[in-house]
């Protein structure tokens, strides 16, 4: 399949098409249908997947590692919310950093969407989230993202993109400009370690008497050093992993949590628009990452084990209206489901370069 090579609409959109594939596979339009058919979570998992799935795999995000850790919490954001992660203290999380596709063999170097979830404490008081570099999404709407989906796919004739259809499709989308402009200005570091991953999303926090604050957050790396990507070894389709691996040999790996509370002003359910200059900023702790392994069977460590389904949180948290963030947990257990089937009847496939 050609890529418009060499075009610069394709370099500008290329960033999009990899989003589209990965963090957007988790995005597609579930509810209420759209033209006239609905499209429900099993049909987009198939669009997804492939012809050819990796059986036994993550459909998005497939390549990954687990980590695990603490959140030390400072008690700055216990006036805001009742949850008790936020009071002064520490709470164990397991949890995956993972980059874009549905390939687990993937180069780490080919996708500039890296992404890191977390899972923390347990029944009543579990929180779930699920944090992507991009700040913002694209698109406000199931039915936008579906559109978005068919202006970039390939000519199934000619196996290119049609750059008319793409120009139009943005051209009729002026809330795309925040994405575009991060996009464009982005460039992955040498590591995982030192990446800056947001909740996209808008969430409330709500305290013990029923106030309700928007809030988007982010993980901050605390260590600015990185590795020169340009240095990296390129052949090595796992340098990243390593990256981290050898990183934590020298100590743990730490993030600000940093809170961005909402504006008056500010729409919680567009997630398109960016919270920046004029916004409260809060650091709720830090993140610190004690260990990074591969997928264990070892009980209760088995970060494939769970789906970081961003609607799990606990009492003193809720989600707000943002039909994107409200289509995502239907398509997260689509995913779960089938490979945890596939597991189960021992069908994974092996995974090969």
């Amino acid at each position: 399949m050609a890529l418009l090579k060499d075009s610069p609409l394709a370099l500008r959109y290329a960033g999009i098409t990899v989003v589209v594939g990965g963090l957007g596979a988790l995005f597609f339009a579930i509810a209420n249908g759209l033209g006239q058919q609905p499209v429900t979570a099993q049909d987009f998992v198939d669009l997804q997947q492939g012809a050819s799935p990796h059986l036994g795999f993550r459909r998005a995000h497939a390549k990954g590692f687990c980590v695990a850790g603490e959140f030390v919490a400072n008690g700055e954001l216990s006036s805001f919310s009742s949850a008790g992660i936020f009071q002064n203290g520490a709470t164990p999380f397991l949890g995956r950093i993972s980059t874009a596709g549905n390939n687990p063999t993937a180069p780490d170097l080919a996708a500039p969407v890296r992404s890191l979830a977390l899972s923390f404490g347990s029944g009543s008081t579990r929180w779930q989230t699920a944090m992507n570099t991009p700040p913002v999404m694209p698109v406000r709407t199931p039915a936008d993202f579906h559109k978005q989906i068919v202006a970039l796919s390939p000519d199934p004739e000619t196996g290119e993109r049609d750059p008319a259809r793409i120009g139009a499709f943005f051209a009729e989308h002026p809330e795309t400009q925040a994405f575009l402009t991060w996009q464009a200005s982005y460039s992955p570091t040498g590591s995982f370690a030192t990446e800056r991953y947001h909740s996209i999303n808008a969430f409330y926090l709500i305290d013990a008497n029923g106030n309700r604050q928007a809030v988007r957050w982010a993980a901050v790396p605390v260590d600015s050093a990185t590795s020169d990507p340009a240095a990296l070894d390129t052949d090595n389709p796992d340098v990243l992993i390593h990256e981290f691996m050898a990183r934590l040999e020298h100590g743990p790996v730490e993030f600000n949590f940093n809170f961005t509370l909402a504006n008056a002003d500010d729409d919680p359910a567009d997630p398109t628009l960016l919270w920046g200059e004029g916004h409260q900023q809060v650091s709720a702790g830090t993140l610190i990452i004690h260990e990074a392994y591969m997928a264990s069977n070892e009980a209760g460590r088995n970060c494939d084990a769970l789906n970081f389904d961003p609607l799990i949180l606990p009492k003193g948290m809720a989600a707000t209206q943002d039909q994107i963030l409200r289509a995502r947990s239907a398509a997260y257990a689509e995913s779960y489901r089938r490979r945890a089937r596939e597991n189960a009847f021992n069908q994974r496939t092996e995974a090969q370069p």
